[in-house]
């Protein structure tokens, strides 16, 4: 029996056709309408079309295109894409045709934020419009009521926008309603307010949605398939709870082709988290609503939330609790991951993090979307093919964590005979030490990534090899890729050379000292590993107060992740401190400096004080080297101290360099 019939056995419902209307999905796995800042000019461009086609390539029975907005007022981000003119539908038939050529089918969601606005078109704050005068916490909105006439619009546009993508050439339309977007603000009666035929009982809060469903129906044939998403519980106390939206369900249910279920609310942090919940939050934790709702309904369902391996999401068709599984942050990780499972070749699936680093992270800096384990994703164009060397070579890779091993993966892919050596007994760096954080186990699976990837491609994996310049002039490489890394440094600060009582915090995740009862944590980076090092210590039962060096805790990273992080240390009752500088420590008592006051503050009765600050460069071979090889490379800690995604990334450039 081949591999790949096995795996139809393992996942034969999942491998299985699933047929709306008159399109069949090839597979059950989707990926969901996220955005991309692919766009340019508010249309499909090359970059984005290159990105969905890698993703249809790679075996994806449906594919959602991001949300179009169906008005002006809907311009929610700088490159959000508009389908609000004639002139954009051959753009549109470009993606579109380019999804189709591999088999894959396309629907195109049509979108209203309503208040969720953060967008600045002109440089200055676009006027935001709900149902009601009601202030959103999260943008600091305070949106203008729709008047009867702007709804009016509003609906003609979710119509003629469905027009224009089924000429596209589109398979069918979803309505977005989840999030606490505009349709979820009509229906949630804790936003609507109105006291017209818009506002009051059930049925006329789903006024709205019920006349954004009929447009969309009278605007395209009778063969295509509409839908919508809405999130089944907002997760927030002012939200939509899954009382109301299941009774918004039953009542809607006969309007719709299918019912695509996510959870959370833009509105407010703790909901917002949900959007696109971190490795924190459960795998596939939104099938049982899924289920309830499908046997509520008996509606086509489709449900996200962390399904991140083919075997939960064949777990969730094969027990009936939803038709199709969304997998989209699985699809960033490994465009190929549906040809893989197909295949059998799960151990070569490059499983997603949940870290939000690069996806949602670079979304919300303004940055097109990427991954930190597979920084190729929404490069494509740039990076998507990596050309086979004219001349195989000998490359040494010289360090084991992130930077080393996608450098010795990439070089290897590309011909040639590649060496990587690895001082220590293990591979995977920092990475390593980033797993033993609480609720980061899964950090982990960035260094099985990525060990897996360099071996499949070829790759000699040395541990317990200590390089030196004797050796590598030994060697004779033709080229040298150095990914040292980074060492731990202490800051200055009066008493650093006496203190006792100052440890790193890379040392008490791996456990090589033991702290007091009375801790403070200087948190310099603001990222999750003051955070993280604050939270074990608490939850083990020591005194915390975390001084950071920063607004708030986990001021640096994914701000779901950072909330996330936030909600816990106050459940443990850790004591934050913001803007705070250390200056000076003695046994018992650690001296700060407010940033912004520019004032002392005085921290008594320490009985540790645990670092997270700027590891230091090891970068003393790329000196020794000179003029023993060539050409050399710097990768990831060893050039600058950053994060892990830089480290991919500058791997990835460097094996394409050699």
């Amino acid at each position: 029996m081949t591999a790949a019939s096995k795996a139809g056995l393992r996942f034969p419902n999942l491998f299985s056709p699933f047929r709306i209307k008159k399109t069949e999905f090839r597979n059950r796995i989707f990926s969901t309408g996220h955005d991309t800042y692919l766009p340019e000019g508010g249309l499909p461009s090359p970059a984005l079309i290159a990105y969905q086609a890698a993703r249809a390539r790679g075996g994806a029975g449906l594919i959602i295109i991001q949300v179009v907005g169906v008005h002006e007022t809907a311009r929610y981000t700088g490159e959000l894409l508009m389908g609000t003119d004639d002139l954009c539908i051959p753009k549109y038939r470009e993606l579109i045709d380019a999804i189709h050529a591999h088999g894959t089918k396309v629907l195109v969601q049509l979108f209203h934020p309503g208040r969720e606005l953060l967008g600045r078109p002109e440089g200055v704050i676009q006027p935001a419009f709900a149902p009601s005068f009601s202030p959103s916490e999260r943008f600091r909105t305070v949106p203008r009521p729709l008047s009867t006439e702007m709804i009016a619009e509003i609906i003609e546009g979710y119509g003629a926008v469905a027009r224009r993508m089924i000429e596209a050439g589109a398979d069918g339309l979803e309505i977005v309603a989840s999030h606490g977007y505009l349709p979820a603000q009509f229906l949630n009666p804790r936003v609507n307010r109105r006291e017209d035929a818009y506002g009051g009982s059930l049925e006329n809060r789903l006024r709205f949605t019920r006349e954004a469903i009929a447009a969309v129906r009278k605007a395209v044939p009778e063969e295509v398939i509409v839908g919508m998403r809405f999130s089944g519980d907002e997760l927030d106390a002012d939200g939509l709870n899954e009382d109301e939206t299941i009774a918004m369900a039953r009542l809607i249910k006969g309007e719709l082709d299918y019912l695509n279920v996510i959870a959370g609310t833009s509105a407010a942090a703790a909901g917002a988290v949900h959007i696109v919940p971190p490795m924190t939050v459960n795998h596939a934790y939104l099938a049982p609503y899924a289920a309830k709702l499908k046997q509520t309904t008996g509606s086509a369902v489709f449900v996200a939330g962390r399904i991140n391996q083919p075997q939960e999401a064949e777990r969730i068709i094969a027990e009936g609790a939803a038709d199709m599984c969304g997998m989209t942050r699985a699809m960033i990780t490994d465009p190929e991951m549906p040809n893989k499972a197909r295949a059998g070749l799960l151990d070569d699936i490059r499983a997603c993090i949940g870290c939000n680093q690069a996806c949602i992270g670079h979304f919300q800096l303004g940055l097109p979307i990427s991954c930190i384990q597979f920084p190729e994703s929404g490069r494509e164009l740039a990076y998507g093919a990596k050309p086979r060397a004219p001349q195989p070579r000998r490359v040494m890779v010289i360090g084991g964590g992130p930077a080393g091993l996608k450098a010795a993966a990439v070089a290897a892919e590309r011909g040639h005979d590649v060496t990587l050596h690895e001082k220590g007994s293990r591979l995977g760096g920092q990475a390593l030490i980033a797993q033993l954080l609480p609720g980061r186990a899964e950090f982990g699976g960035l260094a099985t990534n990525l060990i897996r990837e360099a071996e499949r491609h070829g790759a000699k994996l040395m541990k317990n090899s200590a390089v030196t310049a004797a050796m590598v002039r030994a060697e004779n490489p033709d080229a040298v890729i150095l990914a040292t890394g980074s060492r731990l440094e202490k800051p200055p600060f009066e008493g650093s050379d006496t203190a006792s009582n100052v440890v790193h915090a890379a040392d008490v995740f791996a456990g090589r000292v033991k702290t007091g009862s009375n801790v403070v944590v200087y948190d310099w980076l603001a990222d999750w590993v003051g955070s993280g090092v604050a939270e074990r210590l608490a939850g083990e039962g020591a005194y915390v107060r975390l001084a950071v060096n920063g607004i708030c805790p986990a001021a640096n990273i994914q701000n779901y992740v950072r909330d996330v992080f936030i909600a816990r240390l106050h459940r443990l009752g850790v004591a934050v401190l913001p803007m705070m500088r250390l200056y000076g420590v003695d046994d018992r008592t650690a001296y700060f400096l407010h940033t912004a006051a520019q004032e002392p503050v005085t921290l008594d009765d320490v009985d540790t004080i645990v670092l997270a600050c700027p590891n230091a460069p090891c970068d003393e071979l790329a000196d020794e080297l000179r003029g023993v090889v060539k050409e050399i490379h710097l990768a990831g800690d060893c050039l600058a101290p950053r994060t892990a995604e830089e480290a991919v990334f500058e791997g990835l450039k460097a094996g394409l360099a050699v």
